[in-house]
């Protein structure tokens, strides 16, 4: 083990890291850092981690080092648990970068005496030690959101691409807002296990809340109704706007062959003829 090592690891040592870890604290609340309730718990265990993976011989120089990996874990739980609370990635980073001045605390009491490049050259490794883990906790943060954003987002696509049944035999799919490949991957399997689990003959597809129609949405929607008649069910599209109409004709779109109604109404008033029922109002 290299000095700097045996000097942080006599830090980190059980009769002065309470000491450490309570200095720890006040310096993070000094730098605004976010702190959660189990700070002083997270701080133990960090230090923990550290201490043990010097013990295991961990590269100061070199944070790749797979030694670290017990330490990383900690870091990457602390930056997760962090992103999930709704914390930002500097309060994290802040709260990792607080450890520097109470450790460079301890270090220069064990570096009373020494020559200036020794004192130099331990301040400089146990900086960029501390520097390499608030690095490791934004990246493991961004990360992090990243996976949660993207999560929300499908979430946000199943919750907003609903199947309802309209009546026996007839389901309906309201669209709202813009329709790319993704969207519309989504829309085709709910709906597709949607007609094996109802044996379902029909299905409408509402555009109504889709602003515009261009040649990419149009494929989209062949694609979904070539798939639906593959399953042997049929599809009706509704909400077919002037503008839409326009749109489509001036785009040389061709509908030929696909069922178009101007409102839901329609459609499902087609979809209620094609499948053999009769609505009749009562006299009054």
């Amino acid at each position: 083990m290299t000095n700097l090592t045996n000097q942080i690891l006599d830090a980190l040592q059980d009769s002065n890291r309470e000491a450490l870890i309570r200095e720890w604290i006040e310096e993070a609340r000094t730098r605004n850092a976010g702190l959660p309730r189990s700070a002083a718990a997270d701080a133990a265990e960090l230090a923990s981690a550290i201490a043990r993976s010097l013990s295991d011989g961990a590269n100061i120089e070199s944070f790749s080092d797979p030694k670290w990996s017990a330490l990383q874990q900690v870091l990457a739980g602390l930056s997760r648990s962090g992103a999930a609370q709704g914390q930002g990635a500097g309060e994290t980073s802040l709260f990792v970068l607080a450890l520097k001045k109470p450790l460079l605390s301890a270090l220069q009491g064990q570096l009373q005496g020494s020559d200036s490049l020794q004192i130099i050259s331990a301040f400089w490794g146990l900086t960029t030690l501390v520097d390499n883990m608030a690095q490791f906790t934004a990246t493991t943060f961004q990360r992090a959101r990243e996976e949660i954003i993207t999560r929300q987002q499908e979430e946000l696509l199943e919750l907003s691409t609903p199947v309802v049944k309209l009546w026996d035999g007839v389901l309906a799919v309201p669209m709202i807002g813009t329709l790319d490949s993704n969207r519309t991957q989504i829309v085709m399997e709910t709906l597709l296990q949607s007609i094996v689990d109802t044996g379902s003959e029909l299905a409408i597809i509402d555009i109504t809340g889709v602003p515009t129609v261009d040649t990419l949405v149009a494929q989209h929607l062949l694609k979904t109704v070539t798939a639906i008649r593959l399953m042997g069910a049929d599809c009706i599209i509704s909400g077919i706007r002037p503008q839409i109409a326009q749109t489509i004709v001036h785009l040389g779109i061709d509908l030929q062959g696909v069922s178009t109604k101007a409102t839901l109404a329609d459609a499902l008033a087609l979809a209620l003829q094609r499948t053999g029922w009769r609505i009749a109002r009562q006299p009054a």
